[in-house]
């Protein structure tokens, strides 16, 4: 993500190409709500981390300046980060958001505050089960400052995601436990949460990627209409493809990071294909 100069990066690399791009005419992404609240800092294998400035392809947007990056890794790897990224591909489940909200996996905790803030959000429980990360969250201490009291809805359990049950009624579950933007057996496993948390909605994160990897293997078009046939297989009340041109930014977000990680036997209809795609076949 960082290391974006003076070189081309491998296709399936989530860093973007910038051999061929001005970067004076790049838009300027605004700053996210809560970017000061983020301080460096490291605990054990995690480290938050601020970046001056990056170059960033948002998850249906295209590149844009970032100022004032902060990430989150786990020694070599980038687990969150507050990128176009990032945000595009939460801000649904946040914006769905309403009474008891239960995310698996908290992060740098920018979706539990983001949904905390939301006057709609009750409560707000999340499940996370790395030592380090709650200890890094006890010394960052998210919740107690945000404005308004906000904070005081945040309920943080040491648990693992797939284990976990709740203790009252779920209104919506965000699952987010997962590395990579795209990985075997998602489905399954969100599958699997919701199976213990018996949530009125679900919006798991990469949720676009999953319906569109399962949509072009069945050989359907990515529209309203195979789309909404791919999520009523996955048997989960899945939210979100009712909203403003969800299947055109499905396609966006599908041929931006796909990144060649198809089901076996896809036949890849030729507007989603990328440069990973040719990369593989190569």
């Amino acid at each position: 993500m960082v290391d974006q100069f003076g070189g081309k990066p491998h296709p399936r690399s989530q860093v973007p190409d910038l051999s061929n791009v001005d970067l004076d005419t790049l838009p300027v992404t605004p700053p996210d709500p809560l970017r000061d609240y983020y301080e460096p800092m490291q605990v054990g294998a995690w480290a938050l981390r601020v970046v001056p400035m990056a170059v960033c392809e948002g998850y249906w947007t295209g590149l844009q300046v970032v100022n004032g990056l902060v990430l989150l890794r786990r020694r070599t790897s980038v687990w969150m980060s507050i990128t176009p990224m990032e945000t595009e591909s939460q801000l649904i489940g946040v914006d769905f958001a309403r009474g008891h909200v239960v995310i698996h996996g908290l992060g740098m905790g920018w979706v539990a505050a983001m949904t905390a803030l939301k006057p709609e959000v009750d409560r707000v429980t999340v499940v996370e089960m790395d030592d380090e990360v709650l200890k890094m969250h006890r010394q960052l201490d998210l919740f107690a400052r945000l404005p308004d009291g906000a904070g005081d809805k945040v309920r943080i359990v040491e648990a693992d995601a797939l284990d976990w049950m709740p203790d009252s009624h779920v209104d919506l579950l965000m699952p987010d436990i997962w590395l990579d933007m795209v990985s075997w057996g998602r489905a399954e496993e969100v599958h699997d949460m919701q199976a213990n948390a018996k949530a009125d909605m679900v919006y798991f994160w990469g949720q676009e990627l999953e319906l569109a990897r399962h949509a072009v293997k069945a050989g359907r078009d990515l529209d309203d209409a195979g789309l909404a046939l791919t999520a009523k297989e996955f048997d989960l009340p899945l939210v979100g493809l009712d909203t403003p041109d969800y299947a055109a930014r499905t396609r966006i977000a599908t041929k931006q990071w796909m990144k060649g990680r198809w089901l076996e036997g896809s036949t890849i209809p030729a507007d989603l294909r990328s440069s990973a795609d040719e990369e593989m076949e190569a």
